[in-house]
């Protein structure tokens, strides 16, 4: 898998020199080695595609070597001719023209030899490809059978937590159609026990089953099932006699549930057990009908929590107790690492969870391996997750899809596997915040460093173990000693906790120069890194995320390939409000930026004249005082998300916001207006109609304004926060919001609603906040057929009783959709506990 993140990287790095090649010697130096280089890592990329676990006499570890050293040559090359550049500014031009010569000198010898190791690659995969070893690892690869899903056998005949599984099964297993029907059960590996049957293939087995099976009512079980193909292979050898036989298939994979199951219901998907169930499963295995000790209960429930709720790790967890005393003591010399105690006590365990690994295409696996770099139960953001793996290189183009888009595919491709878990979602659906289950993520971990991919450091580093390293996640530590490490190979660092013991900032950052071709440097919420000059020397940096609260300095301009730039405020400086980031004007040189984030920036200056449009630009935010002109228009053709904010005093000025109409890509804006108490604003806005997602705050615009954003097209959610909307009474007219799904009304003085239910024709959530002059919510929103949730606070005891009259009403309807979420606003997070 190293390997085929080697060689997609590699040819990441050369389209981007193909892409801008006026700008670079290497381009016309060097124009045939690269084009070379790029056909032949397109040509293994496809081979490791077509054959993912191949690895004869390493041959893997070398592609991965050899792509790494090429990528190494060119990006060294490139960062020495920015240097050469920079000197001869600072008058050295003598110097630097025979640094030159020196450098491509080097590099002509470094991409020969790598040449010569690619070709001789290239020459081997090929006369290997059709060889019976190649087909036997295909075959591998292909496995569909069940027998590979073994469980371990303690605990097998106990059943606990799936008490209202097995009665949505049994509903769908007897139900009364006689004819045949197949019920997909889909899942994370382990999550079901269900016997093994022997492996076997063949023809004359196939027509023996048929044969065997015709005439005669059957139910047949088919577990771990993982590709449609093997669906298709056998199905036929099912015979419909009209009689009520049934198949299960279990499956990891939502889309190969869905394949088997011809009927639009939906597959059966089976959840982890809770806190409860967990302990009685463990509590069941290991005591049978004894009681459980008092002294070992508390203990025991805490072990049962550490599985996560997944069956195998608890009857794993539970075989190994049994074994041991069952004192005190060693119960918890367990507890302390439940992960380790069941993968190290368990082999089976890991070759059952492995399986989800080895049948993952190679696009995916370094996805799912990166996953491996964060904490344990940490929760990951879905929206910088996609920023880092486009940095990395790690997504390829498709079509007229945008590489954010692709790579929310890979996302929900993964969750369909049963390796990533969604612990929210977004109002449109997308995934919002995501994770992996502990034993997962040691897969993700144990994976991850046999190949080389990446590796984790927590607390003290080994220097040692530096050396070699290309990605590197730093957990607990202390930056401040990476200043005497070289890392050469370095492409990454990402921090989590980590602190600085540095007496001043400079020396800190000089540990930046030992790391020139880092391509992601992550250091949010761990210490301040002062964006110093030896920031702006990494040529290659593609992601930068920092804590940070002053000014940008022109030499920003330096970081050529950068794509992402996010500055989190720092938190010691919190206490005191927002402060503004102030961008210099050569940010609109960095021609690669795809998004440019901060909890504020300035007013964004204007181009110099001769500057190039930011045409990757698709975030900005959050801008202060945005001024939407015709000039910034032009510079901004492709923006989808926008945050800007505005401070509202005497000497307002024009800010052109009926130009935002002209942002034809424009699907996300953010609009907040500070003071919040002035009612008289200059913002008239013309909202273009790409827009699917709006949040208004503080626009004090009276409701009869309103049509301004119904008639929007595609609006998808509303969020209308901090009085966006001022006045008694709000008519709404059957002619808007015809697409909206999600109404957010945060902090309002809205006291009489009038609407009927097919205003809002597609609504699915209403949330109504600290809405304390609302008499009641319309009782026509109980019609509305789409409508599945009402959320709102404790703070209004008539919102309250209007929203359970609601709920009641439709209940008594027979919808039991319609669910009611009631509870106390919390300031800090937006939302009710």
């Amino acid at each position: 898998m190293a390997a085929y993140a080697a060689l997609v990287s590699l040819a990441r790095t050369i389209h981007l020199i193909l892409q801008n090649h006026h700008h670079s010697i290497f381009f016309h130096e060097f124009n045939q080695e690269i084009k070379h280089l790029l056909e032949q890592s397109t040509l293994l990329q496809a081979f490791l595609e077509d054959f993912p676990d191949g690895d004869d006499d390493g041959l893997q570890a070398r592609i991965r070597d050899v792509a790494y050293e090429a990528e190494d040559a060119i990006q060294d090359f490139l960062s020495k001719q920015i240097e050469s550049g920079l000197n001869s500014a600072r008058g050295s031009r003598g110097v630097g023209l025979q640094r030159d010569q020196d450098n491509i000198s080097d590099v002509f010898q470094r991409l020969q030899k790598v040449t010569e190791g690619i070709d001789s690659i290239v020459e081997l995969v090929k006369s290997a490809k059709n060889s019976s070893k190649r087909k036997d690892l295909l075959k591998h690869t292909d496995s569909s059978s069940a027998s590979s899903s073994s469980a371990p056998t303690a605990g097998r005949d106990v059943v606990v937590g799936f008490e209202d599984d097995l009665m949505a099964i049994k509903l769908r297993l007897c139900g009364q159609s006689s004819k045949l029907q197949v019920v997909p059960i889909v899942g994370m590996g382990g999550i079901v026990s269900i016997e093994p049957s022997d492996e076997n293939q063949g023809d004359e087995l196939l027509e023996n089953v048929y044969k065997g099976l015709k005439g005669k009512r059957y139910l047949i079980v088919m577990d771990d099932m993982w590709s449609t193909k093997a669906w298709d292979d056998v199905k036929m050898i099912f015979p419909d006699d009209d009689n009520g036989s049934r198949i299960i298939v279990t499956t990891r994979l939502l889309d190969v549930a869905s394949y088997v199951d011809s009927s639009s219901t939906p597959p059966h998907e089976m959840h982890f057990l809770d806190e409860d169930q967990s302990w009685n499963l463990l509590r069941q295995i290991v005591f049978k009908q004894e009681e459980c000790p008092a002294e070992l209960e508390k203990i025991g429930k805490m072990i049962a929590r550490s599985c996560g709720g997944l069956p195998l790790a608890i009857v794993v967890i539970a075989g190994l107790l049994s074994t041991i005393g069952k004192t005190l003591a060693s119960w918890e010399n367990i507890a302390r690492n439940v992960n380790q105690a069941v993968t190290t006590n368990y082999e089976q365990f890991e070759k059952i969870l492995s399986l989800s690994y080895i049948n993952l295409p190679q696009h995916l696996r370094m996805c799912f391996l990166y996953m491996g770099g964060f904490p344990e139960d940490y929760e990951i953001h879905v929206w910088k997750l996609i920023k880092l793996w486009v940095a990395e290189g790690f997504i390829k183009p498709s079509g007229s899809k945008s590489f954010e888009e692709e790579a929310e595919e890979y996302l929900e491709d993964l969750v369909k596997r049963s390796l990533v878990l969604v612990t929210k979602r977004k109002t449109n659906g997308k995934i919002k915040i995501c994770g992996v289950h502990d034993l997962v993520r040691d897969l993700c971990i144990r994976k991850a460093e046999e190949e080389k991919f990446l590796h984790r450091y927590i607390g003290k580093m080994l220097h040692e173990n530096i050396k070699y390293q290309h990605r590197i996640s730093l957990m607990h530590f202390d930056l401040n000693s990476l200043e005497n490490m070289y890392g050469s190979t370095i492409r990454t660092i990402m921090c989590f906790n980590c602190r600085n013991t540095s007496p001043t900032y400079s020396e800190f950052c000089s540990f930046m120069r030992n790391f020139r071709l880092l391509k992601i440097l992550d250091v949010v919420y761990s210490s301040t890194i002062h964006l110093f000059p030896e920031v702006y020397e990494l040529f290659h940096l593609r992601y930068l995320a920092v804590d940070y609260h002053t000014e940008i300095p022109a030499s920003i301009s330096n970081l050529r390939n950068l794509q992402t730039l996010i500055l989190h405020q720092e938190k010691r400086f919190k206490s005191y409000g927002p402060w503004m980031i102030r961008l210099p004007s050569e940010i609109w040189k960095i021609s690669q930026l795809r998004h440019l984030v901060s909890f504020v920036f300035g007013r964004l200056p204007d181009p110099e004249e001769g500057t190039f449009p930011l045409e990757n630009l698709q975030t900005l935010s959050e801008i202060r005082d945005f001024r939407c002109t015709e000039k910034i228009l032009k510079m901004l053709p492709n923006l989808k998300k926008l945050g800007v904010s505005y401070i509202i005093g005497e000497n307002d000025q024009d800010y052109h916001l009926d130009n935002l109409i002209h942002f034809r890509q424009l699907q996300k804006l953010k609009v907040k207006i500070y003071p919040s108490f002035l009612f008289r604003l200059k913002l008239n806005p013309v909202f273009p109609p790409s827009l699917k997602k709006l949040t208004l705050s503080g626009w004090h615009r009276p409701w009869e304004d309103m049509g301004i954003v119904g008639s929007l097209p595609n609006l998808e959610v509303l969020k209308l926060r901090d009085y966006a909307f001022r006045g008694y009474k709000w008519e709404t007219s059957e002619e808007e919001f015809r697409c909206l799904k999600f109404l957010v009304i945060d902090k309002s003085d809205l006291q009489h609603w009038i609407t009927e239910s097919n205003h809002f024709p597609n609504l699915r959530c209403l949330v109504l906040y600290r809405c304390w002059c609302l008499n009641e919510i319309p009782y026509d929103f109980g019609e509305i057929p789409t409508l599945e949730l009402i959320k709102v606070d404790d703070g209004n005891i008539s919102v309250m009783d209007s929203a359970r009259q609601i709920q009641e009403v439709q209940q008594s309807w027979g919808n039991d959709i319609l669910q009611v979420r009631i509870g106390r606003y919390n300031t800090l997070t937006g939302d009710i506990e």
